[in-house]
């Protein structure tokens, strides 16, 4: 997971455009395939060259691996959608903590927009928050000792 944050932090623009989210999201699905292989499938109408840049410019963002086969490379997904997310959310949060403002005002308006889009994941907030602060206890005791 560190090397995911580490890849965001350098990158100037860690967004993706949207050929690159399709691309991505296509290989999910897939497992792997060629620029060929995409093509033939259908769901994309454009030229080879276009989907064999836009393959390598993922490549280059170490989000993609790709080996050699014949001519053409195989690529495949190097995280999960579930691994990537995490990551852009959490290089997200510590970006606003670490925006200059107290860190109380970020917090206040994660609480907020927890508590506009359903109120019951207070709870799930309040029970991970718990959990933590656990996790954290046993921690100081373990090093303590």
């Amino acid at each position: 997971m560190q090397r995911i944050l580490n890849l965001l932090r350098r990158s100037s623009n860690p967004q993706l455009g949207p050929l690159e989210q399709q691309l991505l999201s296509l290989l999910w699905t897939r497992g792997n395939a060629t620029v060929r292989e995409i093509l033939d499938a259908g769901d994309i109408k454009l030229a080879y060259t276009t989907v064999m840049t836009t393959l390598d410019r993922l490549f280059k963002k170490q989000l993609l691996n790709r080996i050699a086969e014949g001519r053409a490379f195989r690529y495949s997904p190097r995280y999960t959608q579930e691994e990537l997310e995490k990551a852009a959310v959490g290089e997200t949060i510590r970006q606003l903590l670490g925006s200059g403002a107290t860190a109380a005002l970020p917090l206040s308006y994660l609480v907020e927009a927890v508590s506009e889009h359903d109120a019951r994941l207070l709870d799930d907030l309040q029970r991970l928050l718990d959990q933590k602060r656990r996790d954290l206890r046993s921690e100081l005791r373990s090093k303590e000792k």
